[in-house]
Order: C-alpha cells, then structure tokens, then sequence
C-alpha cells in the first residue's frame, strides 16, 4: 500500500463546546512519509439548543441519551453532506468522527463518546469512522490521548505540540519513545467563568489579565494529586467538575481574579512540563493558541518557544488528526499508542461503518 492517497473529512467536537470543526484533509503516502493538506474548512457553530443538550447529556436517562447519540449522528451527517456540496468536493473516501465526549472513566473502563457512526453514515452516503477510544480503554488503557502518533507522523520537525482546548494536552519524543498526556484542563474552566461574566470566552485573555491571582487558590489547584507524575494519564469533566468547577464556585473571588488563578495555574503546569523534558520549541494548537494573556503566562516560566501555526492548522489540527486515525484504521494500522494511553498494547482503533 506505497505510494497511496485519500480525501478524507475529519470531524471534532471538543468540551469546550465551540461548536462542530469540519476539515477536508488530503494524505498521501510516498515510502514511509505521509503528506497533508488541510483543503477546506468551517465550523458549525452550536445554538443555543445544541450547547444545552451537548453540555447536559451526562444527566439525561439512559432512553435519552441513546436519542441524543442517534440524534447528533444524524446531524453531523446533515452537516458533512452540506459541506461537501458547499465546496463542491468529489469522491471523498471516509468521514473520521471523534464525537462528542459524554463520560470519560477509563479508570472504571468506559468512555462515550456520542454521535452514531451508523446514522452519521447512512445520512451522508460514506463510509465512517468513529468511537476510537473504546478498543484502548478495553485494553487497560487511558483511552487518551489519541493524537500523538498524528504527531509522530506529521509534525514531527517540532520537538512538542502542545493542544489548547477545553484540556491542554501534550505530546513529543522522550527518550526515543513518544510521550502523551493530558496536562491540566484550560478553556473548559475559562470557558466556564468567562459566561459568568456574560461572555462566551475570555477574548485574548483580557478578563484574566484584569484579575489578580489568588496564592492560596493557585497552590490548592497545584497540589492535586493529579500532578504528581507524568505517567499516562487524562482528564475528563467529572474530574474538572469535583476538582476546580466545585472549588471555584465556592470561592468568593472575583471573576476576574478566579480566572487569573485558573491562567496563573494552567500557565505554571504547563511551563513546568516543558522545563522538566527540557523541550526548546513547541507547536501551539488550538482555540487557547488566541489567548494572549495565557500564552504570555506560560512564557514567563519557560524559555521554550512557542510557536503559532497557520489559522487552518491552529483551529483545525485535531480535525486533521482524526481524519488520520481513519486513514490507519482503513488500512488497518496501529492508531492508538500504548507508551502514550498505558494499555496492555497499541492497537488499531474505530468502528468502522460501510
């Protein structure tokens, strides 16, 4: 199989609840190097009604919740097929879905990730990827992060990439070996106070950089065991529910002040995993790469050099990976890496819908 290419559109719905990224990726495979190119993009951004259902799913009945799975299949179906005829694109060879993660507790052995691939599939007439967690959670495994060995394959000039979503996560090459985990969570909690304030985001920072940190919530956040080591490990949102919505909602702190405290501490873990593998430059992806005031703190602890990418690939790289994962699955390759996920082997991960 050298020599080979695919058209494929990949499909990320992440916690922060921005909203469906969609990404028309091209990968083409010469020897053992693979090639991309992110063609087309856009992101369908939730309504109202959406972000109610997507943010609580995790309380609805088990009836509901299996509507809601069959339901937003059907809707990123919806959304890939008007894609596809917007940008007049042909022959496309696989949609690659993430889904949207409901429940994540590997360490109780599960993990949902909704958005059924079966009516994905059926709605938009091409043959789908989905669910690649649970193989790897069956395995022993953390079931996360899954974009390291897009990492490994794609990007590897840098010597990390670091991912700023609702959770930062990390990826890069320890001693010969890549290394992966989630690092502390980051837009999910500023999201989160930024509403507060009648806002959906915290814009560039500026609310936390009106805001003086808290020295006695900052070393609460730092001493969670969580932080102990680097072992493979991930987060979810009832661990970042218990341990900071709970502990912020209690705090009598402005909201400036709580998401100074919420940046300060993000800032520090995760400037103290770049010091602690002595990492020289890093690729900055994701919806936090905008945040200044965020960006601004990490540098403060770290020499490291952050580097931004394009808009495409800052927005769109989890999307682009994704659709990566699909591609191994088809030809039925490793996707997911035990050295990063702590499972009992790397395995080839995703339902597979015709």
């Amino acid at each position: 199989m050298q020599n080979v290419s695919y058209k494929v559109i990949g499909l990320m719905s992440g916690t922060s609840l921005d909203g469906l990224d969609i990404a028309f990726c091209t990968f083409s495979k010469q020897g053992k190097n693979w090639k991309y190119e992110i063609k087309k993009t856009e992101t369908i951004s939730y309504n109202k009604q959406w972000k109610d259902k997507l943010q609580t799913a995790h309380l609805l009945s088990s009836q509901e919740l299996l509507k809601l799975h069959t339901v937003f299949g059907k809707f990123m179906g919806e959304k890939v097929s008007q894609f596809i005829k917007k940008n007049k694109i042909s022959k496309i060879d696989l949609v690659s879905s993430h889904g949207h993660t409901v429940f994540h507790q590997p360490q109780n052995g599960f993990t949902l990730q909704i958005g059924d691939g079966a009516s994905l599939a059926a709605i938009a007439g091409i043959k789908t990827v989905c669910d690649f967690r649970s193989t790897d959670v069956a395995l022993g495994g953390q079931g996360a992060p899954l974009v390291p060995i897009g990492d490994e394959l794609l990007f590897s000039k840098y010597d990390a990439c670091l991912n700023i979503g609702g959770i930062a996560n990390i990826s890069f090459k320890n001693k010969g070996k890549r290394v992966a985990f989630d690092i502390c969570p980051t837009n999910m909690v500023f999201n989160y106070l930024a509403k507060k304030a009648g806002h959906d985001y915290d814009k560039d920072g500026k609310l936390a950089s009106k805001g003086i940190f808290n020295g006695d919530l900052f070393e609460r956040f730092n001493s969670l065991l969580f932080y102990k080591n680097y072992k493979s490990k991930s987060l979810g949102r009832e661990w970042i529910e218990e341990n900071f919505i709970s502990v912020l909602e209690k705090s009598k702190l402005s909201i400036e002040a709580k998401l100074a405290t919420a940046s300060e501490h993000a800032a520090f873990q995760t400037a103290r995993v770049l010091n602690n593998f002595n990492i020289k430059n890093v690729l900055v992806t994701g919806g936090g790469a905008y945040n200044k005031d965020f960006l601004n703190r990490i540098s403060a602890y770290t020499n490291c050099e952050l580097h931004l990418p394009d808009d495409k690939t800052i927005q769109f790289k989890e999307a682009l990976i994704f659709a990566f994962l699909g591609v191994l699955r088809l030809r039925n390759e490793i996707n997911t890496l035990k050295e990063v996920t702590g499972a009992k082997r790397s395995s080839c991960g995703g339902a597979l819908y015709l």
